[in-house]
């Protein structure tokens, strides 16, 4: 009978050892959560911020664990970009999360794509066109915009010129810089030279859109832009051919006759 009584009672404690055990996290989980001392600090400063621009009189923020949402609407892409640059470089924040929306004129998107495209080739920015081959695709207004450029100068101006444009509500940068080189830098101008020199070509030079891009990563050559016709791309990629240093010439030129209007 002792026996039996003692089992009972070691049962009964171990029951109330587990409802106590259970009933902890149910206690913690119904406290509030402490306010964040660095969130809020990071908050009040992020709101200075959006206080001191105009621009941005229409944007909320947010602060989670070091993480700002930013919420609202702005007039104009760039707006967008340089709220999240302005709020990613206040002490402390850790991650900026970009919600807010653009509040810009309806441009259809062909007649966008052809504004940037003409904005682009008239570019002057670094050693100019010459040496850049850059690709442009809008949909609903957002830009996606690739290629290869010489330099992060070249990629900068020209990521300026499409977030500065009416029309666009949201930019992907997907342009390559080509690696850093000075015998990539002389095949350049070496291979210019000898397609600019040419008799035959000679016409293209004078054109500040430079019709005829060379391309250059790390030797290889490609040549981008549009001729007006067959014997002008024939004589573009000989005379590329001749220069010596070049481990490859791929001749991407288009002939205006051959392609859509």
């Amino acid at each position: 009978m002792k026996a039996k009584f003692m089992r009972l009672k070691y049962l009964g404690a171990v029951i109330a050892t587990l409802l106590v055990l259970l009933a902890m996290p149910v206690l913690a989980s119904g406290q509030a959560k402490a306010p964040d001392q660095t969130d809020q600090q990071i908050l009040q400063n992020v709101n200075k911020v959006l206080a001191d621009h105009p621009s941005f009189k229409d944007v909320k923020a947010s602060v989670d664990d070091r993480i700002v949402t930013l919420q609202g609407t702005v007039d104009g892409y760039n707006n967008k970009v340089r709220v999240h640059d302005k709020i990613k470089d206040v002490d402390k924040v850790e991650g900026v999360r970009n919600l807010v929306n653009v509040n810009t004129e309806r441009v259809p998107d062909d007649q966008l794509r052809a504004q940037l495209a003409d904005k682009l080739r008239y570019d002057r920015i670094d050693q100019g066109l010459t040496f850049n081959n850059l690709t442009l695709d809008v949909n609903n207004g957002h830009v996606t915009i690739g290629g290869t450029v010489r330099s992060d100068v070249d990629r900068a101006s020209a990521l300026s010129i499409v977030q500065n444009a009416k029309g666009v509500t949201g930019v992907t940068d997907n342009i390559q810089v080509a690696p850093a080189s000075f015998s990539d830098d002389d095949l350049r101008i070496r291979i210019a030279r000898a397609i600019y020199g040419d008799p035959s070509l000679q016409k293209y030079a004078m054109d500040p859109q430079a019709p005829i891009r060379i391309v250059v990563v790390n030797g290889h050559v490609t040549l981008y832009g549009v001729v007006d016709n067959q014997m002008d791309k024939q004589v573009a990629e000989t005379r590329a051919k001749s220069v010596s240093g070049a481990f490859s010439v791929d001749d991407k030129l288009a002939v205006a006759s051959n392609t859509v209007k």
